[in-house]
């Protein structure tokens, strides 16, 4: 499958935007972006959660960054047929990363069927 750059981060907006309050609502100094591929240039990883979960943070300072939850794209159109497919797949990343953020690590999302 292919979609450009601009296409694509089209398309996470649109799934982002669709997320229920429950699971976006509480979400703060979080930023998403979208990148090609992972630095090592690997396949296999379709997004990443960058940052300190909601119950191991601190208060932000000054100049302190925001979190970040990176999508990948290359990674995502290889693995997906068609839109359709690709949304799901998006929207199931953006769960699973935004799932760390609150602090549930790959062993309860596995257990719940989000890893």
């Amino acid at each position: 499958m292919e979609m450009t750059l601009e296409e694509f981060e089209v398309l996470v907006g649109e799934v982002l935007e669709s997320l229920d309050d429950e699971i976006i609502g509480g979400v703060e100094n979080l930023v998403f972006m979208v990148e090609d591929r992972p630095e090592d240039g690997s396949m296999d990883l379709l997004g990443f959660y960058e940052g300190y979960d909601r119950d191991a943070r601190a208060d932000y300072g000054f100049g302190q960054l925001p979190d970040r939850i990176v999508l990948f794209r290359e990674p995502l159109l290889a693995h997906c047929e068609d839109e359709e497919h690709l949304r799901h797949e998006v929207r199931v990343t953006l769960i699973h990363e935004i799932a760390h953020y609150y602090g549930i690590d790959d062993a309860a999302l596995h257990e719940l069927g989000w890893a």
